[in-house]
């Protein structure tokens, strides 16, 4: 793997060596950042949404900085198609091929031959995508507030929604029997949920506002439904539960002890995958990485060191 100098933006930030591009295919144009450089596989992260973008991800580039007697290594982030600084689908061709297509050509093009893997909710569900079909090409694989089955986290953030407050159950019920998912109201009665399961610190942090601000709603809808309790989209009934056993690569599994990752979704991926360490992320939700930043990084530095001390 080589990150030799190519006509992409170059530049220099905290002693760091920063690159962005375009890489184009099938599916259209999708915008990456590598931070870092070295002979320390790199870690390439996975967004969740689908249609959020790779704001959230900002403290992983920490990883790609010298931390004690650690080297760093060249960290990936990318906005999927469709959000972000990427472009919409073409043809808004939405399916699981187009992001998995996206994901492969992003490899090829920045010569990843060997990888560490980290996705998030969504983007969770497009690593174990990835790695059942590219075995032996990852060094490590992180599955942080993920799932292994649709079908189960739509129960479960079902179950959570009904712990809601009356009045706030009252709003939603009603507007979802109407099937006005716009309304001001539905909204501010969805943004409740979010404050509980989401994110339960700031909600001002700049790294949220600028996922929200290119977030895709297009993009969530046609790939997972109107809400996290109710999937009409393409992924409706996707589960690789059974076929979890697959996997040969070391996992950490992270989750908060508030996520829509529960204890049930967690334990589904911890029992499926041979080897399999959890970590429970106690004052979190959905976006560890921001709400417990320090722990988060620390959990996450510690297993990629570990995985690149395995044989390949």
């Amino acid at each position: 793997m080589s990150f030799a100098a190519r006509p992409e933006l170059v530049l220099k930030q905290h002693k760091v060596a920063v690159r962005e591009g375009v890489v184009e295919h099938r599916g259209g144009s999708t915008w990456y950042r590598v931070v870092g450089t070295g002979l320390r596989t790199p870690l390439v992260c996975l967004h969740g949404g689908p249609g959020s973008t790779h704001n959230y991800f900002a403290p992983l580039e920490e990883l790609a900085r010298v931390h004690g007697r650690e080297r760093g290594r060249p960290v990936v982030l990318y906005d999927q198609v469709g959000c972000g600084r990427s472009s919409r689908a073409a043809d808004a061709a939405w399916s699981l091929e187009l992001f998995l297509d996206e994901l492969d050509a992003l490899r090829a093009h920045l010569d990843l031959h060997r990888i560490h893997l980290l996705g998030s909710s969504w983007g969770g569900m497009l690593a174990l995508e990835h790695a059942l079909r590219r075995p032996g090409t990852l060094a490590g694989l992180v599955l942080s507030s993920t799932l292994a089955s649709a079908p189960a986290w739509a129960a479960e953030a079902r179950r959570l929604r009904d712990e809601l407050p009356a009045e706030v159950r009252d709003v939603l019920d009603r507007h979802e029997r109407a099937g006005t998912y716009d309304d001001p109201q539905y909204r501010g009665a969805l943004a409740e949920f979010e404050r509980r399961h989401f994110h339960r610190g700031d909600d001002g942090r700049p790294e949220l506002q600028r996922m929200r601000a290119g977030r895709s709603e297009e993009a969530y809808r046609a790939m997972w439904g109107p809400n996290e309790w109710t999937m009409t989209g393409a992924l409706a009934g996707w589960d690789v539960t059974r076929r979890l056993h697959e996997l040969d690569v070391p996992v950490l599994v992270v989750r908060g002890a508030y996520d829509l990752c529960t204890e049930a979704i967690a334990a589904q991926l911890v029992e499926g995958i041979a080897g399999a360490r959890l970590e429970v992320l106690a004052a979190s939700s959905h976006t560890p990485v921001l709400e417990e930043t320090e722990r988060y990084l620390a959990l996450v530095r510690a297993f990629l060191a570990e995985a690149d001390g395995r044989p390949a």
